[in-house]
């Protein structure tokens, strides 16, 4: 396959909007990438507010998808459509996540349609679309084959593919599913191959944080970093934030103590044994292992290996954005329920940044000319044909692999 080389026409930096935004972990990797990113949306004001507060001067605009226009952005962003070359986004994926039940009435699964008609609008050179990897394989891969047949009528060519983070330098085990699409006539973004080839542990990422019981929390490091992972999230930050236990009851205590480092429920006692629960509730993270999806639930010893590999407790925010790969200078506000969930909500920054670089190099193999061509012509892709779509998902190691993309062309 070509790869793409920059020509002396092509030196201005790209510049993104970030749709669905949350705290921005998309927005981080984009511009680590050296894509120029004017803002995000999001209809969620605690987002906002930690958005806002982490990418100053850089702001969200609090708006609904469903209802935001055109002319509103421009306006507030003070950038005109025609200057806004990528748009990326991960729609609320609640809908199709592979944790719990899916619900396939639930009226979020369709604001990806929302996505497409502002890019329909602005018609950006470039299209990222992040989410669970649910959404290719719900209802038979028929949100897929939408998603890819709506951006063909608007004239984007369209792939997708399942990635696992961790192969990304993110400390956690989470798989992502990515779109990317392009108009038609311009370079074709190729997927990012692997940046690590070993994995950073949950060790590796938390174990320098302070110590804390149920309900303690603390404001200063105690130890010097004690792996590269942990010098480079501590880079600039002098004080500790967000990270304070939840405040288990003593009951809960006395239930962790049994278990050991990577265990389950199977190491408790009968006679204090929890009557509620699925089978990998009350289990440890394992601490020479990334961890599994980072959720809303992290503070829950009782949701899926969301305790601490060693201490008697859930994960504190702290430790949730450690895991997620954003650095220690990234604080996360409103109140703590809120904090986790904006947490478990977002894109690993590390892995966003993995995607943005993939869409510069496609980015800048075209000429400035190519590019304003390619936006000008509104043309479907004609050739786009549903029985030609193969779907690959990527799986964990120990179970079967099949290949990986699916294409609209």
């Amino acid at each position: 396959m070509t790869q793409h080389h920059l020509t002396p026409s092509a030196k201005c930096r790209p510049r993104s909007l970030d749709l669905f935004c949350g705290i921005g972990g998309i927005t981080l990797g984009l511009q680590r990438a050296g894509i120029e990113t004017i803002g995000g949306i999001d209809c969620w004001a605690e987002a906002k507010q930690t958005f806002d507060f982490n990418h100053a001067p850089v702001r969200c605009l609090l708006s609904d998808l469903r209802e935001t226009t055109v002319e509103e952005v421009e306006a507030f962003f003070a950038t005109p459509r025609q200057q806004v070359d990528i748009i990326a986004g991960g729609p609320p994926c609640q809908g199709f996540s592979t944790l719990g039940k899916r619900n396939r009435s639930d009226p979020r699964n369709q604001l990806w349609t929302n996505f497409l008609h502002l890019v329909g609008q602005i018609r950006p050179c470039y299209v990222i679309i992040e989410n669970v990897e649910g959404m290719v394989v719900a209802d038979k891969g028929a949100v897929r084959d939408s998603i890819i047949k709506g951006f063909a009528e608007i004239g984007y060519r369209m792939k997708a593919k399942v990635f696992r983070v961790a192969d990304y330098g993110v400390p956690q085990l989470r798989k992502r599913v990515i779109f990317f699409g392009w108009l038609q006539g311009l370079a074709e973004p190729f997927f990012p191959k692997p940046t690590s080839t070993t994995h950073v542990t949950v060790a590796d990422a938390i174990n320098d944080l302070p110590q804390l019981g149920s309900g303690q929390y603390k404001e200063g490091y105690e130890v010097s970093p004690l792996t590269p992972y942990q010098e480079i999230r501590r880079k600039g930050s002098t004080r500790l934030a967000n990270h304070e236990a939840a405040n288990h009851p003593a009951g809960m205590v006395e239930v962790l103590k049994h278990i050991p480092d990577g265990g389950n429920r199977k190491s408790i006692p009968d006679d204090i044994q929890p009557k509620s629960g699925f089978h990998n509730s009350y289990a440890r993270l394992a601490s020479w292992k990334p961890a599994i999806a980072v959720t809303s639930n992290m503070r829950k010893p009782s949701s899926a290996r969301a305790t601490h590999p060693t201490q008697n407790r859930g994960l504190t925010v702290r430790e949730g954005l450690r895991l997620q790969s954003f650095d220690d200078s990234f604080v996360v506000l409103g109140p703590r329920t809120s904090q986790y969930l904006q947490v478990g909500n977002a894109v690993p920054p590390l892995f966003a940044a993995a995607i943005g670089n993939s869409v510069v190099s496609a980015f800048h193999a075209n000429t400035e000319d190519e590019r304003n061509q390619a936006r000008k012509h509104v043309r479907s892709v004609k050739n786009w044909d549903e029985t030609n779509l193969q779907l690959c998902l990527e799986m964990s190691l120990g179970l079967i692999e099949r290949s990986n993309t699916v294409v609209g062309d």
